[in-house]
């Protein structure tokens, strides 16, 4: 196939370090895998880069959350519009940030009237950004001597000022780092025994963790983060000073899970398929369904198109006139792109240039990691596009 041949040769010219590739159909069937290249590029390392590598899925992480955070609704633990205020007090309590003042270091805030609930920390419509995205954000940070995202703990990492009147707009942010300490607090359980036992244990799934150095069996499958200069140019060198939790000793439920693409391939075929052992159908459809009014739809949309970072980083290169809506799966391109997808395609991916997709009308799904930053680099994007519209074309009967 030719995807195959774009991919070895970006391992040939020390693009990508390493890669592995799974796609199949609703019906259980895998369609495709492939791995090539190596899981590191240290100078002791030479095991290959294969099915069973553990990598960071960043925030691939964001769909279980998603899934579990449901399965606390169906059973009664969480309502999707309830104020989650009182098993989260530190969530909001800033207020909403509206400008900084230079000369004074200091931020001025208003307080928010809307209550933040579930179903916006799944649609980050809750008034959140991440810190590093918001130069106002940036400033309040270092105005108190912090550096961004950076912490042991969800609530030192994104107990920030919110940006907007929660329900009213929509940016990129830690929703589902609180909808998973959501999930703890109701539940009583950690995030990774809660998942190991409602959705990992029923799918015969072992490859996804939360805590990979506690796993003895994953020691020598792990992937190590590599990078291209700032220009996402070659050849990749090793970064080992790159922490991707920066300093994260909790689950993270918006991005903290390690998973090999065997396991995580699992987990993103039962979505594909609905599968009963994880949800009704009502939750299902309540997973897929677009999220956002038409208010946030297009300050969504706005946001994809307000710099070349946003439509790389979170539009995930598919070009920005294709409009989009979000779902708690992920983000929903309304219209296909002929010989790529169908309408109504889901996407999202993780930070190391990992993507998935669910093409629920084609009845496909594929998932494609690697671990290389800058964040999703668009000469490997390139590459999974690639992959993912060979596989639409091969086994959706579309040409």
């Amino acid at each position: 196939m030719e995807f195959e041949k774009a991919y070895e040769k970006a391992v040939e010219d020390n693009i990508l370090p390493g890669y592995a590739l799974m796609a199949g159909n609703k019906n259980g069937k895998v369609l495709y895998s492939g791995a090539r290249g190596m899981q590191s590029l240290r100078d002791a390392s030479s095991r290959p880069f294969q099915l069973d590598t553990i990598c960071a899925i960043a925030s691939m992480t964001k769909l279980m959350t998603a899934v579990a955070a449901l399965q606390c609704v169906e059973a009664g633990l969480l309502e999707l519009d309830k104020p989650v205020s009182d098993l989260l007090p530190e969530i909001g309590k800033y207020g909403i940030i509206t400008g900084f003042d230079d000369e004074k270091n200091e931020a001025t805030m208003v307080p928010n009237s809307t209550p933040i609930t579930l179903r916006m920390l799944l649609s980050h419509t809750n008034g959140h950004e991440y810190d590093w995205f918001n130069p106002l954000l940036m400033k309040w940070r270092a105005s108190r001597g912090e550096m961004p995202w950076v912490g042991p703990t969800v609530e030192q990492k994104s107990t920030l000022p919110l940006i907007f009147e929660p329900g009213t707009s929509f940016r990129y942010g830690a929703g589902s780092d609180w909808a998973g300490k959501l999930v703890e607090k109701a539940t009583g359980k950690s995030l990774e025994a809660f998942m190991a036992e409602r959705i990992w244990g029923p799918l015969g799934i072992k490859d996804i963790t939360f805590y990979p150095k506690k796993r003895d069996d994953m020691a020598d499958r792990m992937a190590t983060i590599s990078t291209l200069n700032e220009k996402g140019e070659g050849p990749a060198v090793d970064a080992p000073d790159f922490d991707i939790l920066f300093g994260g000793t909790e689950c993270l439920g918006g991005g903290g899970g390690f998973a090999s693409m065997e396991g995580y391939f699992a987990f993103l075929q039962a979505v594909l398929r609905k599968d009963r052992s994880l949800l009704n159908d009502l939750s299902w459809t309540e997973l897929f369904k677009p999220q956002l009014n038409e208010q946030c739809k297009k300050a969504f949309n706005d946001y994809l198109k307000s710099s070349p970072l946003h439509s790389q980083y979170l539009g995930m290169c598919i070009p920005t006139d294709l409009e989009k809506t979000w779902s708690f799966a992920g983000m929903i391109c309304e219209k296909g792109q002929r010989g790529r997808m169908s309408d109504g395609s889901i996407f999202w991916g993780g930070v190391p240039s990992m993507t998935w997709y669910l093409d629920f009308e084609a009845g496909i799904c594929g998932v494609a990691a690697c671990q290389i930053i800058p964040p999703m680099s668009p000469s490997v994007l390139a590459l999974h596009e690639q992959f993912q519209r060979e596989m639409y074309q091969k086994f959706s009967g579309a040409k």
